[in-house]
């Protein structure tokens, strides 16, 4: 049985995210007018001890809105739908964060530098996102500046999945033990496909009590496969695995589809590899598409849907399922004479990686 790498980017599913602005104020109603307040523009401050909000003085500290209201951080949405705390400001004022190392706000002492990202923070260190250096730059007498961001990897324009989208899921990996399938021929009954099991000694089994009529049972008490998840997201996800006919290099939504099996899980901490529960075994229904695959080949698709806990919708725009990988599938025949043409560069069963 090969094993299936799936390197992925994935977005989440909708939460009750409200504007930062409503969200997260903390002093549980009135006006919040004073955040346009000319003296001090897109700063709001609490009292810490009453929560009223005021102008700010000794007494007063910083509302994380006026840190992140032109640029929040990550939301953070869970499964009952409730959305978390934002985390504590950083220091220095909104204009100028000390985690930004915005071009032109001010440093010191000259020469010295720190990473720096002029994107979304909800981008940063995600997908292809990287930090920048920036140096602190002679001003005045009283300092320096940050110059510009230098090498800073920002996410590719109009991108929206992948790596290049640096969003939530842009990626990780789903590992699948066993991704072999098992094919019965019924003679003119037709050709059927059913899942292996992995047996006692770790390779990919047909079932051992096949009959003489279609379709075939998979093994009982047994599973499809075992299989992990490490993503750089956590959330509620539903991962698919679907067999179909066709070319993975020329996929089509028309593709007949061999058989289908799914697993949810919750996924707490990201970046950190989780079993999940195992795939069920299958049987398919469709013989002329099974017979397709046999003979010509085709592909193991790996989609999601669900929701992040950054409150990002996993799916596309119209709500179906996002394909973060295709494993290619040779003809069953590759299997006893791989020098044939349709062979080359075949491993029976698939492998691939995204």
């Amino acid at each position: 049985a090969a094993m299936a790498l799936a390197q992925l980017m994935v977005l989440g599913a909708g939460c009750s995210c409200g504007d930062p602005a409503s969200a997260r104020r903390r002093d549980g109603g009135g006006d919040a007018s004073n955040a346009g307040d000319s003296e001090f523009p897109d700063a709001w401050y609490t009292l810490p001890d009453t929560g009223s909000f005021g102008r700010p003085d000794a007494y007063l500290v910083p509302d994380p809105d006026a840190y992140f209201h032109e640029d929040p951080p990550p939301s953070s949405c869970y499964p009952d739908g409730g959305m978390g705390p934002w985390p504590d400001p950083p220091g220095g004022t909104p204009e100028c964060p000390d985690d930004r190392a915005r071009e032109g706000c001010r440093c010191g002492p000259v020469g010295t530098t720190t990473a720096c990202f002029p994107g979304p923070r909800r981008n940063r260190m995600r997908g292809i996102c990287r930090d920048g250096v920036a140096e602190c730059m002679p001003r005045d007498e009283f300092g320096g500046q940050w110059g510009p961001c230098v090498g800073a990897v920002l996410p590719t324009p109009g991108v929206t999945r992948g790596a290049a989208a640096c969003e939530c899921f842009s990626m990780g990996r789903w590992a699948i033990d066993n991704l072999s399938p098992c094919f019965v021929d019924y003679g003119t009954s037709g050709v059927y496909a059913v899942s292996t099991f992995v047996g006692a000694g770790g390779g990919a089994m047909c079932p051992t009590s096949i009959t003489g009529t279609p379709p075939p049972a998979p093994e009982a008490g047994t599973v499809w496969s075992a299989d992990t998840l490490n993503v750089d997201c956590a959330g509620q996800f539903h991962l698919c695995y679907t067999l179909r006919a066709g070319s993975a290099t020329t996929p089509s939504d028309t593709d007949c589809v061999v058989a289908e099996t799914c697993v949810d899980t919750w996924y707490p901490m990201a970046n950190v590899e989780q079993t999940l529960p195992p795939l069920p075994s299958w049987t398919s229904s469709d013989s002329a598409c099974a017979r397709s695959f046999r003979d010509t080949g085709g592909y193991g698709e790996m989609s999601v849907e669900g929701f992040s806990i950054e409150c990002d919708d996993v799916g596309d725009s119209s709500g179906t399922r996002y394909v973060f990988n295709r494993v290619n599938y040779c003809p069953l025949r590759c299997n006893d004479t791989p020098s044939l043409p349709e062979c080359v560069g075949c491993m029976m069963g698939g492998s691939g990686s995204f």
